[in-house]
């Protein structure tokens, strides 16, 4: 398959990971805590802005996707797995500054996806949207690129989509994971890619079809 076809806008979808505050903001969670490389998550606002721009013009559908997490979705398990200083990390809860989005905002048309764990498609109506829409592919953005964004990509394929992972769109825990699961998902999962090498496919995509249609 041609990165052309991977990426025809008529059956593909722009989804943003998780860029909100409690990740994002240097007041946010994980910012006061110290446990992220907050600049580097910061950086991924403008070439996912464009992307959604281009998206947007394009035909090609924007998912913002918010983690949230309250008594009902917080178990045993994550409290575990999740702590800093000693002590169970409080973040993202539900309701509060820090699971609004940072430096992005949804415009008409677009959708938001509310998930509870690190894959987009786990416990959402993610794939039955996707499907819907007569989606086949998906480009991925946002944080962590090693957490949330590759168990979203994980899960994509193995629900047959085809995957892109925009590269300067994303952020890891540090450089390193974040290579890492770059190599990782382009030699198994997907494709990788950088954000104006996919606006310009999908620019070129809708130009080639106006001049068709017109």
């Amino acid at each position: 398959m041609s990165t052309h076809a991977w990426l025809h806008p008529e059956d593909t979808a722009l989804i943003i990971i998780d860029m909100q505050n409690d990740f994002c903001h240097e007041n946010g969670a994980c910012g006061r805590a110290g446990i992220v490389d907050i600049p580097a998550f910061q950086a991924c606002v403008r070439p996912i802005h464009d992307l959604t721009g281009q998206a947007r013009a394009s035909g090609v559908p924007v998912i913002y996707v918010q983690m949230t997490l309250d008594a009902g979705t917080t178990s045993q398990a994550w409290e575990l797995q999740h702590t800093a200083n000693g002590n169970p990390l409080r973040i993202v809860e539900k309701g509060s500054w820090g699971t609004e989005l940072y430096g992005l905002e949804p415009k008409e048309g677009d959708y938001v996806v509310e998930k509870h764990r690190y894959s987009a498609f786990i416990g959402t109506n993610l794939d039955l949207m996707l499907r819907s829409l007569g989606c086949r592919s998906v480009v991925l953005t946002g944080v962590l690129t090693n957490v949330c964004v590759e168990s979203t990509a994980r899960d994509a394929f193995m629900l047959d989509y085809n995957v892109t992972l925009v590269e300067d769109a994303c952020a890891g825990s540090s450089a390193e994971a974040h290579e890492m699961t770059l190599s990782n998902i382009g030699q198994y999962f997907g494709k990788i890619m950088n954000a104006g090498d996919v606006k310009a496919v999908w620019s070129e995509l809708t130009a080639g079809a106006a001049a068709v249609n017109g």
